[in-house]
């Protein structure tokens, strides 16, 4: 069966949404408030432009839409989209508080309708690997963990619009490092209890949240870590790191994007071969992550033809939202350093 699709919200990211739709199914539809960025990517791919997201479900009636407007507007957008009657593939964050990604989940279940979110950093082959290893219990219990996240946003990446807005943007750990808190809750379950601390020391008046933070996190199973992140290395992004230290073995997944197996030590197993990592989304002036939205797109396919399938479904992307709230709360910000 072919789908009929729609894209809210033109940004960078929907061109890479676009993409993968057209080699799947068809791009009926595309929305953003930009009328000119609408149109391009409309033109791009043959669709329909249009600034309302109430007339473009109206008038084109999409089987699925993927929802890539800013974060503070996915729960807005994607409730709109299940209540019309189509599905939804959402970006990351599923939203931005808890409240409203449960909203969005209760309207998923009423309309009877999927509502999946994109985690492609889950199919980095590393990730895989080390998933696997987990499920099968080869690095035994996991004690503690260290997670890095040193990227670079330069000032041209706050240059106006949503991002660096508290109630549109949501934070650091929103927008740059949700799939690190995903890949956390993946690999060793749900936050227990956690305390830190936020600053902004490089993006004064340019952006209201932190630009730095450090956490040291417990997790229900008893494994206890440390979180550490921050936006200004120099030039272009650095590391973006997860180590875990098992009863069994030790292992670092890291690379700029989660992309490279750094260490393996695990008693009585060999470094697994991996397949070649794919590239990171590049933006221009700045990469995001590996790029893997076609094996979403693969996995949303297959979710909605078998209802027995899922590929991340918005319950367990809730725990990510939850688990960032959790930090924000335990962590003050150093409001001075704004």
């Amino acid at each position: 069966m072919s789908y009929r699709f729609a894209i809210i919200g033109c940004g960078h990211i929907a061109q890479r949404h676009a993409q993968c739709i057209a080699s799947i199914g068809q791009l009926a539809a595309v929305c953003d408030v930009d009328s000119a960025r609408a149109q391009a990517l409309a033109t791009k791919y043959g669709a329909l432009p249009f600034t309302e997201v109430s007339e473009m479900l109206k008038s084109q009636k999409p089987d699925i839409v993927a929802v890539c407007s800013p974060n503070g507007w996915h729960a807005p957008h994607s409730i709109e989209c299940l209540r019309s009657g189509s599905h939804v593939l959402c970006e990351k964050p599923l939203s931005i508080n808890v409240a409203d990604g449960t909203e969005m989940i209760l309207a998923a279940k009423d309309a009877n309708r999927k509502l999946l979110v994109v985690k492609q950093n889950r199919f980095n082959p590393p990730v895989v690997a080390i998933r696997k290893m987990l499920d099968e219990n080869s690095l035994g219990p996991i004690h503690s963990f260290e997670i890095n996240c040193f990227w670079n946003r330069p000032a041209a990446y706050y240059g106006g619009g949503w991002k660096g807005s508290l109630e549109l943007d949501g934070g650091t750990l929103f927008t740059q490092f949700s799939h690190f808190i995903d890949l956390l809750y993946w690999f060793l379950g749900d936050l227990k209890s956690c305390i830190g601390k936020r600053a902004n020391f490089q993006h004064k008046r340019m952006i209201e949240f932190e630009d730095t933070g450090a956490a040291l996190l417990e997790m229900e199973n008893g494994a206890m870590g440390t979180l550490n992140y921050t936006i200004n290395t120099t030039g272009k992004n650095m590391e973006g790191s997860i180590t875990l230290f098992g009863e069994k073995g030790t292992v670092k997944i890291g690379g700029q994007y989660l992309n490279e197996l750094d260490y393996f030590q695990v008693t009585g197993i060999e470094a697994p071969v991996l397949a070649a990592s794919k590239p990171a989304n590049d933006y221009g002036f700045y990469q995001g992550s590996m790029s893997n939205h076609e094996k979403v797109y693969e996995q949303l396919i297959e979710a909605i033809n078998n209802r027995q399938h899922t590929l991340v479904e918005a319950t367990e992307a809730l725990k990510t939202v939850d688990m960032v709230e959790k930090i924000y709360q335990s962590s003050p910000l150093r409001s001075f350093y704004l």
